[in-house]
């Protein structure tokens, strides 16, 4: 709620206080519009903070047991506030990478705003949602829900709740490997933060920028946008959001082949994780680590950081985490010419992509599973993993992998001596490569 907003409240709150017995019903007669879930929320907080200092206890105890009346007299306001405290709770779970639970939480949360007929609450309940959707891989639905999101906001005049929604449809977006259609939802997103003196939002569109360009092979200007994030996060203490963006340069400069450099970032990245306690991206820190030793040819080094991501991932229930930790442990141990070893690591990393629905991951999979088979000389069986994981690119729109299942179907006919077909499948490659900016 807004500073202006709150002060109505205190001023409605200090009247109750002040006025003689009896007249509190004419005087939230006389405010309607100031007699909400948010009002009982506010006069909660007031009592709390009496009886912390330890001065008002008649005032704390009053606002308790008022507050209580207000919610009993209006059983919408008791279920506005159970949305509310459900919603809150969605967070706090989400933030310790308690993924189905918030899940739960923030749908018992719309419902409850629906019936209601709290549209802000419903804006944010479904934007909450539609994110949960992208990260478990259910990417087209998640982008359904933003859009209602979109509606509620754009009807309310929401200003930075269109913007927070743009940058979402964004990343789901990015999720799909629409990469330049997510640039110009992250853009938007920019320019609205950017009008509403929302600094914060303002740091995660430039880091989201910076991400899609990186993506694009513009690795140098997604290092800038990333950069003005950086200090966009420092400057409002978002050590999490920070540890974030390290991480994301981490990333960049692995991509310039400046490992070292970027083994510095997700070393900062990891160490903001463990001083916040977050759990998911502590893990997220140690895969990163991984790839990057992976990247020096220090395998054994890179599979003891997965490992650590495996363990994080399984204590946290971060089922999406735990499937790409294994499938990082695949691809290591393939290197290492344990390709049995890969394969058993990679078909767990397949059943978790299933379960949880992340289509996107389960491609992914396949199509690493088609790559140990073809080290084992396998071609035939790895080509029935190519055509499954470029059947699921194209069916989630995800044109990076449909690109990467192309080439390995081009690779694998064309070690069976069909030069033909192997032509074919890299003329789709490139011109998919061309449109993503990916020629490496």
């Amino acid at each position: 709620m807004d500073e202006q907003r709150v002060q109505a409240y205190v001023s409605l709150i200090q009247e109750l206080l002040d006025c003689a017995s009896g007249e509190e019903t004419a005087i939230l007669s006389a405010n309607p519009e100031l007699v909400d879930a948010e009002l009982v929320q506010v006069m909660r907080a007031l009592a709390e903070q009496s009886a912390e200092e330890g001065e008002g206890e008649w005032a704390a105890g009053w606002l308790s047991d008022f507050a209580q009346k207000i919610e009993t007299a209006n059983p919408t306001l008791q279920q506005q506030a159970e949305a509310d405290r459900l919603f809150d709770q969605g967070i706090e779970q989400y933030q310790q990478s308690q993924f189905s639970q918030a899940f739960q939480s923030w749908q018992q949360s719309l419902d409850l705003y629906r019936q209601v007929g709290n549209r802000a609450g419903e804006g944010r309940a479904l934007g909450n949602l539609g994110n949960a959707y992208r990260d478990c891989g259910q990417v087209q639905r998640a982008i359904e829900y933003l859009e209602q999101g979109l509606t509620i906001a754009l009807e309310m005049g929401d200003r930075s709740g269109e913007g927070i929604t743009l940058g979402n449809l964004g990343n789901a977006y990015y999720s799909l490997g629409e990469v330049g259609e997510a640039i110009e939802y992250y853009q938007q997103h920019l320019a609205i933060a950017r009008e509403v003196g929302d600094r914060a939002g303002e740091g995660r569109a430039l880091g989201n920028l910076g991400n899609a360009y990186r993506d694009l092979g513009q690795v140098q200007r997604a290092i800038d946008y990333l950069e003005q994030g950086l200090a966009i996060a420092r400057e409002v203490g978002n050590r999490a959001g920070e540890g974030a963006v390290l991480g994301n340069l981490g990333i960049a400069y692995r991509n310039l082949g400046q490992f070292r450099q970027a083994i510095a970032f997700h070393q900062e990245d990891l160490a903001i994780a463990r001083e916040v306690g977050n759990r998911a991206g502590e893990g997220r820190a140690l895969g990163n680590l991984g790839l990057a030793y992976s990247n020096l040819g220090q395998i054994q080094r890179a599979i003891e950081y997965y490992e650590q991501h495996l363990a994080i991932a399984r204590e946290v229930g971060n089922r999406a985490g735990e499937g790409a930790a294994l499938g990082n442990l695949g691809i290591a141990y393939r290197d290492l010419g344990q390709v049995q070893q890969a394969i058993n690591f990679l078909e767990q990393g397949l059943d978790i992509a299933r379960e949880v629905g992340y289509r996107g991951r389960e491609g992914t999979a396949l199509g690493n599973l088609g790559n140990a088979y073809y080290s084992l000389g396998q071609v035939q069986e790895a080509i029935e993993y190519y055509e499954q994981h470029l059947a699921i690119a194209r069916e989630v729109a995800y044109r990076t992998e449909e690109g990467a299942a192309l080439g390995n179907l081009g690779n694998a006919y064309y070690f069976l001596g069909q030069v033909q077909e192997a032509i074919e499948y890299y003329e789709q490659y490139f011109a998919i490569a061309r449109v993503v900016g990916d020629l490496a």
